[in-house]
């Protein structure tokens, strides 16, 4: 349970219904009730109320009654988030002349625990490209947008975030935890951060803070590109003066509202 709110103010059957929605995926898109029942460790009475009054609202659907799945309406619950934040929408216009001028996708992400969440992306027009979108979460530390925001939290937000951290190593380029909290430094001192490789073989990014008109950072954007055609030189010195304008028209509109 989170810190900061007591045993008689939580609602277990809020908790119960969003971990079995969040339950659904890529690996589980169809689910059974006793398959629910055994994923999320609870009783198969408890499982069959949560996943029937899902339907009821809309959200699940089972065409048979015994398998079930998620309905497009669950994407309200993210989309409530989105249209409630005015930085996307903002900054998608800033973000497709950054596309255009550098001829590679850029993206704009928030913190959400160990995770980065995408809230935006402007993609390229070449045939191959990465399979992200708004909604894709990723692991802040192999990440430079999770980096990015990482190294700007206060120590008293990092040091919660930094434990729980897994630190997988994706690749052999990501960095184990001395290392990664030694980069965290030098990513606060220099403005920037870059993930070479580090959760990808072949992908390369470099990513700035967004920050509101108080100094507080929002979020982070990134230009990600292929390992085959930039350097991580050329990125700091073709991409990052690109990226550090954009961010800085958007934190201009931003600091306007």
């Amino acid at each position: 349970m989170s810190e900061g709110i007591k045993k008689t103010d939580f609602v277990q059957s809020i908790e119960k219904g969003l971990k079995v929605i969040s339950a659904f995926g890529a690996e589980n898109p169809r689910m059974t009730l006793t398959e629910m029942a055994t994923l999320l460790d609870m009783t198969r009475a408890n499982a069959r109320r949560i996943l029937l009054t899902l339907q009821h609202l809309g959200y699940v659907t089972s065409e048979d009654g015994k398998w079930f799945s998620l309905t497009a309406k669950v994407l309200s619950l993210g989309y409530s988030f989105l249209s409630s934040q005015s930085l996307p929408e903002l900054a998608r216009p800033y973000m497709q002349q950054l596309t255009e001028a550098v001829n590679e996708s850029c993206s704009l992400s928030v913190l959400d625990g160990t995770e980065i969440v995408y809230t935006a992306r402007v993609q390229t027009k070449r045939i191959m490209t990465i399979a992200l979108g708004v909604g894709t979460r990723l692991p802040a530390h192999a990440t430079s947008m999770g980096k990015a925001l990482l190294a700007n939290l206060s120590p008293a937000e990092a040091h919660p975030i930094l434990e729980k951290l897994s630190y997988e190593a994706f690749t052999s380029h990501t960095l184990d935890k001395p290392a990664f909290l030694a980069h965290l430094d030098s990513i606060r001192k220099q403005g920037y951060a870059i993930a070479n490789q580090e959760l990808e073989i072949g992908v390369r990014s470099i990513a700035c803070p967004v920050r509101d008109k108080t100094g507080c950072v929002q979020a982070a954007l990134n230009i990600s590109g292929h390992a085959s055609r930039v350097t991580v030189e050329e990125m700091e010195t073709r991409y990052l003066p690109a990226l550090q304008k954009t961010v800085a028209q958007i934190e201009a509109a931003l600091h306007q509202l």
